[in-house]
């Protein structure tokens, strides 16, 4: 029923270091970098007249940041829930893709296969990753029906949302973007998830990491 619906304003949190980097972060701590700090603020100006009953976060300090950013312009608490982080990489975190090239070409080819039952790094595999992060965003809107909440995650959980929204295999290739601090919508109903708007970074416009201080 359109009474349920709930609207999800998805978000993935600022760059960090290890994202310039190209090193796969996973469930490894990485805080915002300057860059990603002043995309926080942006984002959260960006928001200032959305109308959430919520936010709900990954505990990880790279979201947790960007959510606080968000959470102080809104006037809310963070709910920070385990089941929005990043996929669990393994022995592959740490790691930039030349060197997972380098050092496990099989488990590499692998990877970017997208084979879903694939552990990958000796991490989560697809299936359970996806079905991870797709249940908390459910349990998120169940709590909160006909309104508007947000979630702040990772860019392997607004990948999993996104394919769920649009019906799009795990092991399709992907052709859209996952940018840092930008706007996504999603309407959630009994039916499960729909598409309304994605990788909104026009308040970005114009800051680079040239613009803030080291």
């Amino acid at each position: 029923m359109l009474e349920a619906a709930t609207r999800i304003v998805l978000i993935r949190h600022g760059e960090t270091a290890w994202n310039r980097a190209t090193r796969i972060q996973g469930h490894t701590d990485i805080p915002l970098s300057p860059l990603g700090l002043a995309q926080a603020d942006r984002l959260a100006e960006a928001l200032a007249d959305e109308s959430l009953a919520a936010i709900y976060s990954s505990d990880l300090s790279r979201a947790r940041q960007t959510a606080e950013a968000l959470a102080r312009v809104q006037g809310l608490p963070v709910c920070f829930d385990v089941a929005l982080r990043e996929r669990a990489f393994g022995r592959f975190e740490g790691l930039s893709w030349e060197e997972i090239d380098k050092g496990y070409p099989e488990d590499a080819a692998r990877w970017r296969r997208r084979e879903p039952d694939f552990p990958v790094g000796g991490g989560e595999s697809l299936n359970v990753f996806s079905a991870r992060c797709l249940a908390a965003a459910r349990r998120a809107v169940a709590a909160h029906p006909g309104r508007s909440i947000a979630l702040v995650a990772h860019g392997g959980v607004l990948d999993c949302l996104y394919r769920a929204a649009t019906r799009v295999a795990l092991d399709a290739p992907r052709s859209w973007q996952l940018g840092n601090a930008t706007i996504n919508r999603l309407l959630a109903t009994p039916g499960g998830f729909t598409l309304v708007g994605w990788n909104d970074d026009r308040h970005l416009a114009g800051l680079s990491a040239d613009d803030v201080a080291a």
